[in-house]
């Protein structure tokens, strides 16, 4: 497995149409509606969470989208289609910068390096038709993953020579992201109280992308362990310790009696 450079592009800024109201700092950022169902959420709360744990908890490197308005012209504004992808990543950005929004004129250019949808049978057709035209001929996202409830299907495309080129799973079904330098793959587990096979992300040799919670969780019961074998090996040197006292005492004795019966 290798990975393969991202071409840069120059992109030309959209300009911001002085008859369009309201102007860029004052559009809207929110509709109101939730993610399709706690699946969705969830697993969109693990991708997000699980790179930036990938990152080291740093992201000023890096800005993620969830569900979040995506401004990209001034023919979308005008029609009022604001809704964004469920999830993006834009990479080489100040993440640390409060955003209500991503417009592409605030940003320099920058569209998302990569952007999964999470797919439902509201949105599928739009999810792996128009919205994979759009990402590919007018934002030119270098990959874009779409994935159905409970991970039952996965796709992944890759932009080559300016088109989308299926990505193929691997033997266990995973989907290698170039761009994040993770694997996407299933995981069944227990998250927002919600029992549910998710996405999430793995790293290169494959071990699981702890969120912090887990790594948290993995280190305090690493620290329970090591305290449990401390603790029996303390108990182990009091039991030898009180078995030679034993053994020493009934020494004695016997040489008590012995002397007693050479008296």
């Amino acid at each position: 497995m290798t990975a393969t450079a991202a071409t840069e592009e120059t992109i030309e800024i959209p300009p911001w149409p002085e008859d369009v109201v309201p102007p860029p700092s004052d559009l809207p950022y929110d509709d109101g509606e939730r993610m399709e169902s706690p699946w969705h959420n969830g697993t969109a709360t693990l991708l997000v969470a699980g790179y930036l744990a990938s990152r080291g908890g740093r992201f000023d490197d890096f800005y993620a989208g969830i569900n979040m308005f995506l401004y990209y012209s001034s023919q979308q504004v005008r029609n009022r289609d604001y809704k964004g992808p469920d999830v993006f990543f834009v990479k080489n950005v100040d993440g640390t910068r409060k955003r209500l929004y991503w417009a592409i004129w605030d940003e320099e250019g920058r569209y998302p390096n990569v952007i999964v949808e999470l797919l439902s049978p509201s949105t599928e057709s739009t999810d792996l038709n128009e919205k994979k035209q759009l990402y590919e001929e007018v934002f030119r996202t270098p990959e874009y993953f779409c994935i159905a409830p409970q991970v039952e299907r996965m796709y992944g495309w890759r932009l080559e020579k300016g088109a989308y080129v299926p990505i193929q799973a691997d033997e266990r079904g995973w989907l290698w992201s170039e761009e994040l330098g993770l694997w996407i793959g299933r995981w069944e587990g227990l998250f927002l109280n919600l029992h549910a096979t998710w996405a999430r992300f793995y790293h290169p040799l494959g071990e699981l992308v702890l969120i912090p919670e887990e790594a948290e969780h993995q280190r305090a019961e690493a620290e329970r362990q090591r305290a449990e074998a401390e603790r029996q090996r303390a108990e182990a040197e009091r039991q030898r310790a009180d078995d030679l006292a034993a053994r020493l005492s009934a020494l004695e004795a016997e040489l008590q009696r012995l002397r007693g019966e050479q008296s």
